[in-house]
């Protein structure tokens, strides 16, 4: 942009100012068998999981897999942040983790990325003990340092540490992109608000948009 044009978030992406960050895509809060589901109380017991991990299935990590490739082929970073203690018995933990009773010991399987959205063997993942990325690890000095201006974001949930991971990002000064169908929440209703409540903060956009943006950007 020059002194002469408009401020806006409505850039398309540049790879080489551009990092996507994976939020919490593990084996706890991803996989049935992880631990998240068992940890919450009797009241949530009116949302459809099934219909959760469908989401997940068909659409979330799908479109996470086609936003990791098309940011390695185009030269743009790969980040995760996944939930996992610094120790094994969580002592680290934010009081918000505590009091709400789970922790991931440092180098456990539940604190894994997931197989299918695997990190590549020189991409960067950050073990974080609170809703946010950026309160409970480095990661700003690091995108500083990467030379990242744009920040596309996705992952789960929605309504959590993603929405979290997307203010603090643009408090930062980061031009964030939420993708809006790479990240979900429980209920389809809290993912949809979600959306709706993040509208002034960053740029919503689909995966099919961004990967057209990373193609032209390589290319030119």
């Amino acid at each position: 942009m020059t002194e002469t044009q408009p401020l806006t978030r409505d850039l398309p992406l540049a790879p080489r100012q551009t990092a996507l960050l994976v939020v919490d895509m593990q084996n706890f809060c991803v996989r049935a068998d992880g631990g998240e589901i068992a940890l919450l109380s009797p009241e949530t017991d009116e949302i459809d999981y099934g219909a959760y991990f469908r989401r997940l299935e068909e659409t979330t990590v799908p479109n996470i897999q086609r936003l990791q490739a098309a940011c390695r082929a185009a030269g743009a970073e790969v980040l995760y942040t996944t939930i996992e203690s610094l120790t094994l018995d969580g002592r680290d933990r934010s009081l918000d983790y505590k009091i709400s009773g789970f922790n991931i010991p440092k180098g456990s399987w539940e604190g894994q990325v997931v197989d299918a959205l695997a990190p590549g063997a020189d991409e960067i993942v950050l073990p974080k003990t609170s809703s946010s990325v950026f309160i409970s690890t480095n990661i700003d000095y690091v995108l500083r340092n990467l030379g990242v201006r744009q920040l596309v974001i996705c992952g789960i949930r929605s309504d959590h540490c993603v929405q979290s991971a997307v203010r603090d990002a643009c408090d930062l000064g980061y031009l964030v992109t939420l993708v809006s169908d790479a990240c979900t929440s429980f209920s389809e209703d809290v993912h949809r608000t979600a959306l709706r409540t993040l509208q002034g903060y960053c740029r919503l956009a689909m995966t099919d948009t961004l990967l057209a943006e990373l193609s032209a950007g390589a290319s030119s």
